[in-house]
């Protein structure tokens, strides 16, 4: 298993750079046609903000699967034991309704209706609804990292492996 996550790893950090890359060069490029050439490139604008979606979906997965996501550690750093392990097991288990509630259902839903009605994006005229799709595709990643990590505690649990629970604390 460690080793599919760490391939997963590697795949979303590559893909999440290339992505950033990508979107730097079309900011740069809209603000030289735009203030030396004068001429403004649309196309450039609209895939900037798509390509932004994307980015900040795909390396929020990237993020889960590091554990560096937005947290508010306090109570998790005061406890120890088990008690820090079934703390941690039921963030996974959060992590994971909310990705599969708002982002992978609620995602796919709006993925599908936009597709249904044939909306394209005004200057690219690529469907909305392939835009869109990095929402449910992001929450599955999320909810594939909380799995995982989900699945380790309850092993650390079972094995009665408290400290290492203890010594990521440190």
């Amino acid at each position: 298993m460690k080793k599919l996550v760490e391939y997963i790893n590697k795949g979303l950090a590559g893909f999440t750079v290339s992505l950033s890359t990508f979107l730097v060069l079309c900011v740069v490029w809209q603000v030289l046609s735009r203030y030396i050439i004068g001429r403004p490139s649309t196309v450039t604008d609209e895939l900037a903000r798509y390509l932004f979606m994307w980015v900040a979906l795909v390396g929020a997965a990237y993020t889960t699967g590091q554990k560096r996501h937005l947290a508010i550690d306090l109570l998790t750093m005061k406890l120890k034991g088990k008690r820090k392990i079934i703390n941690e097991l039921i963030i996974q288990i959060a992590i994971a309704v909310f990705a599969f509630v708002v982002l992978v259902y609620g995602g796919s839903n709006l993925a599908i209706k936009t597709l249904a009605t044939g909306q394209l994006t005004p200057a690219l005229g690529w469907e909305m609804g392939y835009i869109y799709f990095c929402l449910p595709i992001s929450g599955a990643l999320m909810i594939f990292y909380s799995v995982v990590y989900a699945i380790e505690k309850i092993q650390q649990l079972i094995s009665g492996d408290v400290a290492l629970s203890d010594a990521q604390q440190n």
